[in-house]
């Protein structure tokens, strides 16, 4: 088959959690079967898998994945209610994460036999697509060793804060899931859960760090720039 480096670019707004991890799912779940399907097929009959980046904000939800532990979400049902929020335990890998207005949340669908089959090379460039957007904000920001996302002063644990958590799903080389940037978030609704299950970092979001909001459309444009980049794409708007 054939590589195919354009990636379907959809911006949904702000979208209900569950309603577009529905539709992730059938992205996802539509390159899996053409996949299964391809392999019954000669080279030349085989129908090249689809690409895709989502961008959405979500109303205010907590996620727990595969690995986390619920007693990480602080809140019960009444909690809950009162602040407004859901809760949904999913099939990405990480621990417990808050999504709300203001985080920009970012699902790639990428088939990586497109790209490259490495999981961990993957991840390196979400978390470069958001290191290199902050340095154009003028915010210098890496990795944590052992903990994926994007931090602020990672070498030191009085002063390391996270500002993008990330997880993702990977099935047949078909991944799910992936970020959310805090960009202009309410991150009073972090103090609900242990975020990622990391008890000794503080989180914050790119409003706080420059002490003003960040215009969303530019920064998905620097995003979808940097993203496109590093991945080799060609990005279909």
């Amino acid at each position: 088959m054939a590589q195919n480096r354009d990636i379907f670019f959809q911006d949904l707004g702000l979208m209900d959690y569950k309603a577009c991890w529905d539709y992730q799912e059938s992205l996802f779940n539509t390159s899996i079967q053409q996949k299964i399907a391809n392999r019954d097929l000669p080279t030349e009959k085989q129908v090249r898998t689809k690409n895709h980046l989502l961008f959405v904000e979500h109303p205010h939800v907590y996620t727990l994945g595969k690995s986390g532990e619920e007693k990480n979400l602080l809140l019960n049902e009444e909690g809950l209610a009162l602040k407004e929020a859901s809760y949904y335990k999913i099939n990405r890998g990480g621990d417990i994460t808050y999504h709300g207005p203001g985080q920009l949340v970012a699902y790639p669908i990428l088939d990586l036999d497109h790209f490259f089959s490495d999981i961990h090379k993957y991840l390196r460039l979400l978390e470069e697509t958001i290191i290199l957007t902050l340095s154009e904000y003028g915010i210098e920001s890496g990795r944590s060793e052992g903990e994926t996302g994007v931090w602020l002063d990672a070498q030191d644990k009085s002063k390391a804060r996270k500002i993008c958590a990330m997880g993702v799903r990977c099935s047949r080389w078909v991944t799910m899931h992936g970020w959310g940037f805090n960009v202009n978030s309410d991150l009073n609704y972090f103090n609900n859960i242990i975020p990622c299950g990391i008890v000794d970092k503080s989180v914050t979001s790119l409003n706080k760090e420059l002490g003003r909001d960040v215009d969303m459309a530019e920064i998905k444009e620097k995003l979808k720039h940097h993203f496109e980049v590093l991945f080799e794409a060609h990005i279909i708007k």
